[in-house]
């Protein structure tokens, strides 16, 4: 069976929309009307949800992000939210949805004896072109967890990443966001302050 270019191309079309979809500054039309099979609370996440904590470890206030390796827009939330770990605790969720080096990377990030160092090289290295870091060796079990993450997060019915999830600093009211946003921006969501500028 032979294959003429007009048959080809809607194939082509539909894949590449999936993934833009998949990792996007904002959700997809539809994104936010998907129900999902979990009421989204910090609590279920906290409980069901493994990642590396980055910033104030003191803080009572917890920010859950789910990012996956490979996502260009969770590189750029990850720069975002450095300015803002003083005054909260970031709770870094890997999930595998791009492609196949995600779960790997991930799987790497968890495993590392600094999660945050090693993500800042592999964000270096996504920012250079450089495809993130490489996979470690014996990271079955990590593995399992980033798959764990992405059941979660498909529970919860988000439909892209990176998805924020945790509680306004002055209301206490659930936030959720999904997509990367500028660190004022951010602040605004959490209710935090927006720092000075260097």
């Amino acid at each position: 069976m032979s294959f003429q270019p007009f048959q080809i191309l809607p194939a082509m079309l539909v894949a590449a929309t999936l993934l833009l979809t998949a990792c996007q500054d904002t959700p997809a039309p539809d994104a936010k009307a998907k129900a999902g099979t979990t009421a989204v609370s910090t609590a279920v996440v906290a409980a069901e949800a493994k990642g590396f904590s980055v910033g104030s470890t003191l803080s009572t206030r917890t920010v859950y992000v789910f990012f996956d390796a490979q996502c260009p827009h969770c590189n750029a939330l990850w720069v975002a939210a450095k300015p803002l770990k003083a005054q909260a605790k970031f709770v870094w969720i890997p999930v595998g949805i791009l492609n196949a080096s995600s779960t790997a990377q991930g799987a790497t990030l968890l495993a590392a004896k600094d999660p945050a160092a090693a993500m800042d090289e592999h964000e270096a290295s996504m920012q250079a072109k450089g495809g993130g870091i490489s996979a470690g060796s014996d990271i079955a079990a990590q593995k399992e967890v980033v798959a764990k993450n992405t059941a979660l997060l498909t529970r919860l019915g988000f439909g892209s990443i990176p998805t924020i999830i945790g509680t306004h600093a002055q209301s206490g009211a659930l936030v959720t966001q999904e997509g990367s946003m500028p660190t004022a921006a951010l602040a605004a969501l959490l209710g935090l302050q927006v720092p000075a500028a260097p």
